[in-house]
């Protein structure tokens, strides 16, 4: 829709509808109705834990790639791929559902991240995030503290 304003045109937009949460779906509906298919728009892959200065240096490269993160996750590191599925078709749904991946099929809903509100334990986006952790990791390793140095103690008043 337009609306001529004199010389000059504005172009409406459709309103945005906003994502049901899940609770306020039908019983009975699939949840998938009413997703944008962000479970096809990347992959995460369980990665070897780093334990050594030089193991981060390979997780940097990751990061220096384009549309890769890092997270950990109960304890276990991945490496997050924004890539769609070449299959996901512009409605967001799958163009080979009948005979999609078995990977795909064992995928539930139960715990998918619909509502787009997950955390990690670390989460890393680009290698300066990754290079600040390391630093600050070894360096306290290094110093053999846990903690920063003790702060002053406070005075006593009288």
């Amino acid at each position: 829709m337009t609306i001529s304003l004199g010389e000059r045109t504005l172009a409406l937009r459709k309103p945005r509808l906003l994502k049901p949460r899940r609770e306020q779906i039908p019983a009975g509906a699939c949840l998938c109705d009413y997703c944008t298919a962000k479970c096809c728009r990347y992959f995460a892959l369980p990665i070897d834990t780093p334990e050594e200065r030089g193991d981060f240096d390979y997780l940097r490269w990751y990061l220096l790639h384009g549309e890769t993160t890092l997270f950990v996750d109960d304890g276990v590191w991945y490496l997050m791929v924004f890539t769609a599925c070449k299959k996901l078709q512009a409605d967001g749904r799958c163009g080979v559902y009948e005979t999609r991946p078995q990977i795909c099929r064992a995928y539930a809903t139960d715990d998918c991240e619909y509502e787009d509100d997950w955390t990690y334990e670390q989460y890393f986006e680009t290698a300066e995030q990754l290079d600040e952790y390391v630093e600050a990791r070894f360096t306290l390793a290094s110093s053999g503290a846990i903690r920063g140095p003790r702060p002053a103690a406070f005075p006593i008043l009288n």
